[in-house]
């Protein structure tokens, strides 16, 4: 897909959105059910099988967003010549995810 102005862009995600929403409602409608699991003090490890399935429900998620992204909105930046930011900054939202350490920038 060629993006010939700024302004025609679009979110990457845009395609996608009706999955996402849909996604994300059954990880609305996961946690409602974790929240009656604990109210009606379920068995601890009942509880914690719908946290991991919710957990991979929004992992689900963030994978389509991660692909949308760089199949997306990193290809258009790095076509108009704004892809070093949008690298950097791409890798210090996975680092965050991932649970590691931004990396520090060197100089010289």
């Amino acid at each position: 897909m060629e993006h010939h102005a700024e302004t025609t862009f679009r979110h990457s995600y845009s395609k996608d959105r009706r999955q996402l929403l849909n996604r994300i409602k059954r990880i609305e409608g996961q946690a409602r059910g974790i929240q009656r699991l604990v109210e009606d003090e379920a068995y601890c490890l009942d509880i914690l099988q719908q946290v991991e399935a919710l957990t991979a429900a929004a992992d689900q998620v963030a994978m389509l967003l991660i692909e949308d992204h760089v199949n997306g909105c990193l290809v258009h930046a790095v076509e108009t010549g704004q892809g070093e930011p949008y690298v950097a900054e791409m890798m210090t939202v996975v680092r965050r995810g991932l649970g590691r350490p931004t990396r520090r920038r060197t100089t010289g």
